[in-house]
């Protein structure tokens, strides 16, 4: 029986992995969100995305105090613009800002270790991001907006109420009815969200500073990579170098070396394919990781 359970929750955790092959040919695996974590991540991204509403109101009419304004003063009315746009604008810039950064998730969903990648194993852009969130708008916001309506008056607020909750309900059980677990924005966008390790790569680096020194135990060979080597790869293609060193998979490492290999015009030696690849990650992301603080950005090699 304990084995029968055993491999029931096998299935369980393997139910939601998906593979996709990158633009190097090699195939990742990835991890789906589970729903639950998915819809908590939301609401700690609400919950957050109030506490900084509340500040910006609290930090304009403490201003608006202290100046001693009224609302006919011009100033007055200029701040009550602000206020509104910032409300208005509040969820959407939220969003976009923080998944169009270079880890692709909300702060809600970096608290549940999620984030949003491509389906198609590509560079998450900056078109699926605005259109997975601007369905957002008629998934969740457009519904309770018509829900509320309805709630306000009393003449047709049954009908009204219910075709708003129907509405709400059809978008809120849409990812129960894939597989994926895809909302209709992630479906028009190309994008699901998946799990992002929460352990740093740095633990599965099998020759700590070896590794940043480019030097491999193996063979006694050190690996430096000049300026030209380390700049035909971007900020993607470092992700999914990451990937493959914490698998640790043999047969993805080999292929990763020698498309690396073919690209730059090296050869790792067979069998040296890791020290090869931990080598190059640490120098280019030390060289990305350079260019940021510089204002430089390199998303991935087509950039």
């Amino acid at each position: 029986m304990a084995r029968k359970a055993q491999r029931a929750g096998y299935r369980a955790d393997t139910r939601r992995v998906r593979t996709v092959i990158t633009p190097e040919g090699v195939p990742l695996a990835f991890t789906l969100g589970a729903r639950g974590a998915r819809a908590l991540a939301f609401g700690l991204d609400l919950m957050m995305i109030g506490a900084v509403l509340v500040g910006v109101s609290l930090a304009l009419f403490y201003m608006a105090r202290a100046a001693g304004m009224s609302m006919d003063n011009p100033a007055s009315q200029a701040l009550v613009v602000v206020w509104i746009i910032v409300m208005f604008a509040s969820r959407h810039v939220w969003f976009l800002l923080f998944e169009l950064g270079p880890r692709g998730a909300t702060p809600g969903k970096r608290v549940l270790g999620l984030r949003v990648a491509a389906r198609d194993g590509g560079r998450l852009t900056s078109e699926a991001v605005v259109a997975r969130n601007i369905l957002r708008e008629i998934e969740i916001t457009l519904p309770m907006m018509f829900l509320g309506d309805a709630l306000r008056q009393d003449a047709d607020a049954g009908l009204m109420g219910w075709a708003g909750a129907g509405w709400f309900l059809l978008f809120v059980c849409f990812p129960f009815f894939n597989r994926d677990a895809l909302r209709t924005g992630d479906l028009v966008a190309g994008t699901w969200v998946v799990e992002a390790s929460r352990h740093k790569l740095e633990a599965a680096l099998s020759t700590g500073e070896a590794a940043r020194q480019g030097h491999s135990a193996l063979t006694q060979t050190t690996y430096r990579f000049g300026e030209a080597e380390l700049a035909v790869y971007g900020e993607l293609e470092l992700q999914a170098l990451e990937r493959v060193l914490r698998e640790d998979r043999a047969e993805a490492l080999a292929q990763v070396a020698d498309a690396i290999c073919t690209k730059i015009g090296w050869t790792s030696g067979r069998g040296d394919e890791r020290a090869f690849l931990e080598a190059y990650y640490t120098q280019l992301r030390a060289r990305l990781e350079g260019g940021m603080r510089l204002g430089q950005r390199k998303a991935d090699k087509y950039s």
